[in-house]
């Protein structure tokens, strides 16, 4: 106890409550475990949307396709990046159940092989999904500018699917979408408001080299974007069910 026990006893022990309450113990432990748990999920994120990025800007030089991500794509995808993986997952709150589990192993590394196998699972399903657009839209034979941005639309709306999804690698989507999370709103409401602009406003799309898209366009890529990630949702009743029995 800090406050009651001596000084001599403080020193030599490995936990010293300041208010004397065996409570902020677990308080203490279930604040560690929110913690732990949202950096696991911003390192899955971020693995995962940089494999589509480096896909998508590394296949075109290899198979002499037209160029997908010019510089100013990139840096309109780490604005989205930087501040979800920093401010989104972690104004997290805790999950549920998360003074249900047992201890976990201390030796255990925070990024595991399963946190890696499922990121990336998750950014090769992201590319998997931009390239089918890509590659559809050359077999049509659409210009470049089209595809250019019929590929950065798909892989915008994928990366916003990545952040949602992650936010809990239990839980559906629909049920996340009642935790509160202020900085999330902000950061897909910024990014829908932004990717809107640079479709629709001609100079802000010439500077992106884009063309301006068709309804039917701008529903393929949204369905490609949200295709990309259903499979992990769909892992996450298998899983919960697997569970259950």
């Amino acid at each position: 106890m800090g406050k009651r026990g001596t000084d001599v006893a403080r020193e030599a022990a490995a936990l010293v409550l300041l208010d004397d309450d065996f409570s902020s113990i677990v308080q203490a432990v279930r604040l560690g475990r929110r913690i732990y748990d949202n950096i696991r999920k911003a390192l899955t994120y971020v693995f995962a949307i940089h494999i589509p990025i480096a896909g998508i800007a590394l296949l075109p030089l290899l198979f002499g396709w037209p160029l997908v991500l010019l510089p100013v794509h990139i840096v309109f995808l780490e604005l989205i990046i930087d501040p979800a993986s920093s401010i989104v997952f972690e104004a997290e709150p805790e999950a549920p159940s998360v003074m249900k589990r047992p201890p976990r192993n201390p030796r255990e590394p925070m990024f595991g092989k399963r946190a890696l196998l499922t990121g990336m699972l998750q950014g090769i399903g992201v590319l998997a999904m931009v390239l089918a657009v890509f590659l559809i839209a050359q077999y049509q034979g659409v210009d470049e500018p089209t595809t250019r941005a019929l590929a950065f639309t798909t892989l915008v709306i994928a990366n916003l699917g990545l952040i949602l999804t992650n936010r809990s690698h239990s839980r559906l989507i629909l049920s996340t979408l009642r935790m509160r999370n202020a900085a999330l709103w902000w950061i897909v409401g910024g990014t829908l408001l932004f990717l809107s602009l640079i479709l629709t406003i001609p100079g802000v799309r010439d500077l992106f080299d884009f063309s301006l898209l068709s309804p039917s366009e701008l529903a393929l890529c949204l369905a490609a974007g949200i295709a990309s990630i259903l499979w992990f949702e769909v892992l996450k009743v298998l899983t919960r069910q697997h569970d259950v029995h």
